[in-house]
């Protein structure tokens, strides 16, 4: 009986550190009768298979979108190596605003630590730095809470993601390469996701203009711009206006859920996603009845519609043009875009 028990405990300990090293508990694995969970076991009883809730509660980033946040069993992994991938090049923008997003929600519960976004020369060249008004304005990201690390190849890049990975004095590490290189295999990823697990921060290597390959990312979600739909008013839809950025994700990969398709978007007052769905997501958004757009300070009511603005004077009546002058300035006067600029 004693090399029994012994036994099924050598067993148990077996498959945690084998579940450990993969990065998820594949069952939900029971102690032993009569054997107490140390604290190492219990930090790791965080369960990613499908039907089987039971994670610990600060185990995930949740999006904001019920459907989604189910279907990724709580969100994303915060302790983890995630994929964010854009098809094709045209697709950067859509792909930086939304790790934007994400960054700007773990922000919100990571108080004073900084982001930090590394990318070589190629990819910065290709899609460019965000701009510093508008992470202020659409996310809530102050300059100083985005760190950018530019490296000249893309070894370099591996390298400082790599300690960054570690470090628990950052809030999460982007990691930005383009294409499919060789040096990024399966090994590499497996590092960046250890240490991410390590430090428990988030790490999210973001993909442009790639194709999907192994990794050891648990969580791979596709990304392509999705068409705006026009901004709401008080008055009901803005004709020809542009509305929130809108983000089609689909679930390329995950341990806990099929394949899926959604289409968010990103609210910048209240800096949350909203779902679009149905007949919302191709012709407009469902009624809302409080304003999306704000009164203005100390106004009870929306200020009143305003007439017609035109560029230039309505042309007068034909009788009210002289036939000896027609349309000449009168004699010593001079156009005023003839006229000389005041100095001084």
């Amino acid at each position: 009986m004693a090399i029994s028990a012994v036994a099924r405990e050598t067993v148990f300990a077996l498959r945690r550190q084998i579940a450990k090293i993969e990065g998820t508990l594949p069952e939900r694995l029971q102690a032993p009768a009569g054997a107490p969970l140390d604290a190492d076991a219990s930090a790791d009883l965080t369960i990613v298979r499908r039907g089987l809730a039971a994670a610990l509660p600060d185990a995930f980033l949740p999006i904001g979108v019920d459907p989604l946040d189910a279907a990724l069993s709580g969100g994303l992994p915060k302790a983890a190596l995630s994929e964010i991938h854009g098809l094709e090049t045209r697709d950067a923008g859509a792909v930086a605003g939304f790790a934007l997003s994400l960054a700007s929600l773990i922000l919100k519960q990571a108080q004073g630590l900084p982001v930090l976004w590394i990318g070589t020369t190629e990819i910065f060249r290709e899609a460019g730095f965000p701009y510093a008004r508008g992470l202020q304005a659409c996310f809530g990201i102050g300059p100083e809470q985005l760190l950018f690390s530019e490296a000249p190849k893309l070894v370099d890049a591996l390298w400082v993601a790599e300690e960054a990975a570690r470090m628990t004095a950052l809030a999460a590490v982007i990691l930005e390469i383009r294409g499919n290189p060789l040096r990024l295999d399966l090994t590499t990823t497996r590092r960046l996701h250890a240490r991410a697990q390590s430090a428990g921060r988030p790490v999210f290597l973001l993909r442009q203009a790639a194709e999907p390959e192994p990794t050891a990312a648990p969580v791979r979600l596709i990304v392509s711009p999705a068409p705006a739909v026009p901004r709401e008013t008080v008055a009901g839809p803005l004709a020809g206006s542009i509305g929130r950025p809108a983000f089609t994700i689909s679930i390329d990969k995950s341990r806990t859920a099929l394949p899926g398709q959604f289409t968010l978007e990103w609210n910048p007052d209240e800096r949350v996603f909203d779902e679009r769905r149905g007949e919302e997501g191709r012709t407009g958004r469902a009624k809302n009845p409080v304003p999306v757009v704000s009164l203005s300070g100390g106004r009870k009511d929306p200020a009143a519609a305003p007439g017609a603005v035109l560029a230039f004077p309505a042309p007068r009546a034909p009788d009210a043009i002289s036939s000896a002058t027609g349309d000449q300035p009168p004699p010593g006067q001079r156009a005023a875009h003839l006229s000389p600029r005041r100095a001084g």
